[in-house]
């Protein structure tokens, strides 16, 4: 995939990761549109690229609403006429112990976390089929699909995040044939501020805005949202699957297939045994 010259979209681009995906794709010479539920933000990258010399333009999308999303795809192409990378990234985060997370809950992660890159792909890819140009969509899940117990309140995170995998390996296996790349981006511990964004835009239908946390993941050592946007462009041009950030966490994806692996293995023995001699 030629990252210069080409024309971008990254949705959820106002802050954290989103952002580091939009300034490391101008970075290389593309065109961004900036587009996210909070419009300043999204403004305020879209002047941040332009303020080192590239070009870009912001504009406001609620990924819980199929017609934002339809209205956007419209509007990308009506501009730049070809999208050759489209960046889905808008995504939130809700602590609540499993057993206590309302149903309400449970829609509004996966509404954004899973619909929303749905609803994405199906307003831009039809389109993507029909273009000549090359293209590439990159979603972004989470380490928490890849590795094995899922951190204490964060199963409806974590939950979302393996669903998106799931997706994002299907949809490869369905757009491989009309030449349309596909990634999943399951990033480590990044800064960001997904948990305050996520307490003021939960939208009221599924309960409105929580109290936004102080100082969350303050104490953590996180890597920079423009690392992360870095390795992602990287590994979009290189036509890669799975983009990971921290290669340091292989012992643990390792370990948690083994441990699948091991219980094939017990399967079989029990087999073995039971077996008439």
């Amino acid at each position: 995939m030629e990252i210069r010259g080409s024309n971008t979209v990254v949705i959820g681009g106002g802050s954290g990761i989103g952002r580091g995906i939009a300034l490391a794709l101008a970075e290389q010479g593309a065109q961004v549109l900036v587009a996210d539920i909070e419009l300043d933000a999204a403004e305020r990258v879209a002047e941040e690229i332009a303020q080192r010399g590239a070009r870009a333009r912001a504009q406001h999308v609620d990924v819980t609403d199929s017609n934002s999303l339809s209205s956007l795809a419209e509007s990308a192409f009506s501009h730049f006429g070809e999208i050759h990378v489209l960046s889905n990234n808008a995504g939130v985060v809700h602590l609540t112990p499993v057993l206590k997370a309302s149903e309400a809950d449970w829609s509004w992660v996966m509404s954004v976390n899973l619909q929303g890159i749905v609803n994405s792909c199906l307003a831009f890819a039809p389109a993507l089929v029909e273009q000549t140009a090359p293209s590439h969509i990159v979603n972004t899940a989470s380490m928490a699909a890849l590795l094995g117990a899922a951190v204490p309140n964060l199963a409806l995170y974590t939950a979302s995040k393996h669903a998106c995998l799931g997706y994002t390996d299907a949809l490869r296996t369905e757009l491989a044939p009309h030449g349309i790349g596909v990634s999943v981006l399951c990033p480590g511990m990044v800064r960001s501020n997904l948990a305050n964004t996520s307490a003021r835009n939960r939208p009221a239908r599924f309960g409105g805005p929580l109290e936004e946390p102080k100082n969350a993941g303050a104490e953590l050592e996180m890597m920079p949202a423009e690392e992360c946007g870095r390795i992602t462009v990287r590994a979009v041009a290189e036509g890669r699957f799975l983009i990971v950030t921290h290669p340091e966490s292989r012992p643990l994806v390792e370990a948690r297939y083994a441990a699948f692996l091991a219980d094939y293995d017990a399967e079989v023995q029990a087999r073995q045994t039971d077996s008439p001699s």
